[in-house]
């Protein structure tokens, strides 16, 4: 059996402090927890999406740390 591990995705406004969108899901890996980040980031990027567009995104591991961010200036957006 697989262990998993709970990551919290957060899609960031402007403000870094400024959490648009969190999400919580167990992946046994990192990799699928940065896939499902990507995903949601991107989702949060379209034009037709309300409100003010998503700067960045965040994965922090179980036990509070940042292991994974991008910003919209690092895709190239």
């Amino acid at each position: 059996m697989n262990q998993r591990e709970t990551f919290h995705i957060e899609i960031l406004g402007s403000d870094d402090a400024e959490v648009q969108t969190r999400v919580s899901v167990r992946t046994s890996d990192m990799a699928g927890a940065r896939e499902r980040a990507l995903r949601l980031f991107a989702r949060a990027r379209v034009p037709q999406r309300g409100g003010e567009p998503a700067e960045a995104v965040r994965v922090i591991d179980g036990a509070g740390r940042e292991v994974f961010r991008q910003s919209r200036f690092e895709r190239g957006d």
